[in-house]
């Protein structure tokens, strides 16, 4: 018998396989992994149960949200107990998600003393510098530390031929694999990068990033942008890690380059389908939502002028503030030329595009609120002439007498009608923005609406909405949450220029809608690759990569137009063919990629002398 089964009680030893997944974002929404993590969540227990764990930081402010602390058991109470020992704060507990994973969550303030020595063994180990390190540097720093100092523990306590997998997601969860590899530890890394650092912020900049990004000189250029030391943690886990992957092709590429490792795997993210599953209901729920939608569009736009609401088309454009690599730019010049187009061909059609991101604000638009609570007292008052012209209407029926409308409704209610018409009707346009922004006078999609002359003028049959906030059902233009507002759409836009993956259109297809993505995103490089059939099920792929910008826009604008030109009963058939292949995406399809991953480092890990 070895050594360690001597020093540890049968109860504190990990008798199988563990899985590990490390990511900044377990238990708090920060970015695009917060979906993944808790999309894929249910797949990884049903295949590990308790033997899965989640390790995040601990945020006092908004962890308590999501996270429910419980006491350990078992080798986790060992692990929690030597931690402390070692004075890290280390909470146990399960995320109150679907599935209800295993948390250890380490509070990385506590650990912020010991920068000086993390920056030190960094160096002298490493060779990365962390000189002027900014807030989330050292948070990160500090919070790898304890990921360390777990991972060591869990090592210790493996009962004898065991291996642990720990799979880390970008460099603020991966900081501790150089020190975790030079030790040699027999714990298989799987390391993932979702994105480059240094290509987001590249492409921010160079629009032929894709054609340029061979002749890169990395540290010249993450010196630039002031992120050495966070591209050389990149770097270092990508090579200390034994099995390397990221999320597409595209993003490999990008890798490849930036990196200096090719990944070994592709890992394209999924959603859980069973969350957005509405069987025979998500055409009615179509409906509902896209009549919650017409209410808005009442009050934003019938005060100024009237449009046919059963022959407009609700198209929307969402995501991070990030102008050029989401499509914003590409978006609004495309819709400026379909307004053109649709003018000349006369085409009876009304579109209204929603653009819905985030960005500083002071307030609501007053002209936005007082439009709507106008509709609301205005409904309020057709109600009550509703109820009582019925009431009226039927006794005089019942009396079998044939009542005049002036016999029906008091004139208290007729004046207040005419007063209210009267007040509703404006000469001014629409506004195309929904709030006051901070700085309006550099905001580039308002500059860019400006200047293409997209003012919900009358005869301009696309109409522009202009939403710096996300949607969410504390709205109180909307009142509806996201999903809800896209369901209510007839098609999503995301033609980005920068987009590892791209969760928006998949999304959508999950939701029944159809979406345009890009082949500059991990998304649309994937259905060009796995799904041949991707347009006839509502899933658009705009060709930017080797095409002139003016040529991509072109295309975006026939796309668009071609999806205007469809009838009723086209677009009902084409909101079911995107529905019914959203099951492709599901993680009990696309986890296997995550399988195949950890497999092959647990097979590294032991051809390991």
């Amino acid at each position: 018998m070895s050594d360690r089964s001597h020093r540890h009680p049968t109860g504190e030893r990990f008798t199988e396989p563990m899985l590990f997944e490390v990511a900044w974002e377990t238990c708090q929404q920060v970015g695009g992994i917060y979906t993944v993590l808790r999309s894929k969540t249910p797949f990884a227990v049903r295949n590990w149960g308790d033997r899965y764990c989640l390790i995040g930081p601990y945020m006092p402010d908004t962890t308590p949200a999501e996270f429910e602390e419980c006491p350990a058991d078992g080798p986790f109470a060992a692990i929690v107990r030597r931690l402390h020992e070692q004075g890290i704060e280390v909470h146990h507990g399960r995320w109150l998600i679907t599935g209800r994973p295993r948390c250890l969550l380490i509070d990385p303030r506590t650990q912020l003393n010991r920068l000086n020595e993390i920056a030190y063994r960094l160096w002298e180990h490493h060779h990365i510098a962390t000189v002027a390190a900014d807030e989330l540097l050292k948070l990160a720093q500090a919070f790898g530390y304890g990921v360390e100092q777990i991972f060591r523990t869990v090592v210790d306590l493996m009962a004898p031929g065991v291996t642990a997998i720990g799979h880390f997601h970008e460099w603020m969860a991966g900081t501790c694999i150089p020190e975790l590899r030079r030790d040699n530890l027999p714990l298989a890394i799987v390391f993932t990068t979702h994105a480059t650092l240094l290509g987001r912020y590249l492409a921010m900049h160079d629009p032929w990033f894709y054609d340029h990004v061979p002749f890169v000189d990395w540290m010249a250029n993450a010196r630039r942008f002031n992120i050495e030391t966070q591209v050389s943690l990149e770097r270092a886990a990508a090579h200390g890690a034994h099995v390397f992957t990221t999320v597409s092709d595209i993003t490999a590429y990008e890798c490849e380059h930036l990196l200096g490792r090719a990944p070994d795997i592709l890992l394209p993210n999924g959603l859980n389908i069973e969350r957005f599953v509405a069987l025979h209901e998500f055409q009615n729920l179509h409906r509902q939502y896209k009549e919650a939608i017409n209410q808005f569009v009442i009050a934003h736009f019938f005060p100024s002028y009237s449009f046919d609401l059963d022959s407009t088309i609700y198209c929307f454009i969402s995501g991070r503030y990030e102008y050029r690599n989401k499509g914003f730019d590409m978006t609004i010049e495309a819709m400026a030329r379909l307004n053109w187009r649709m003018k000349q061909a006369r085409i009876n059609r009304t579109v209204v595009f929603f653009i819905v991101t985030k960005r500083p604000i002071r307030s609501l638009n007053t002209e936005a609120l007082h439009r709507r609570a106008m509709m609301g007292e205005m409904r309020d008052n057709c109600e009550a002439i509703k109820q009582q012209l019925g009431d009226r209407l039927f006794t005089s029926t019942a009396m079998g007498q044939t009542p005049r409308y002036d016999d029906l409704v008091d004139d208290y209610w007729k004046l207040r009608l005419r007063r209210m018409i009267h007040a509703w009707h404006s000469n001014k346009l629409p506004t195309i923005v929904t709030h006051d922004l901070e700085d309006e006078g550099h905001d580039e999609i308002l500059n860019q609406l400006r200047s293409t002359h997209l003012f919900n003028a009358a005869d301009d049959p696309v109409k522009v909405v202009y939403h710096p906030e996300f949607v969410s059902a504390n709205d109180p233009l909307f009142a509806l949450d996201y999903d809800q507002f896209v369901r209510g759409c007839h098609i999503g836009i995301f033609p980005s220029a920068y987009e590892p993956w791209g969760y928006a259109p998949l999304e959508c297809t999950a939701l029944g809608l159809p979406s345009v993505t890009s082949d500059l995103s991990g998304f649309g490089t994937y259905l060009l690759r796995n799904m041949p059939d991707h347009e006839q099920n509502g899933l658009y792929v705009i060709r930017r990569r080797y095409t002139a910008y003016d040529a991509a826009v072109n295309q975006l604008s026939d796309r668009l137009f071609d999806f205007l030109s469809m009838g009723r009963r086209d677009r009902i058939a084409l909101r079911n063919r995107a529905e019914s292949c959203a099951e492709h995406f599901d993680w009990g399809s696309l986890g296997r990629h995550y399988t195949a991953a950890h497999q092959l480092a647990l097979k590294r890990v032991k051809e390991l002398p």
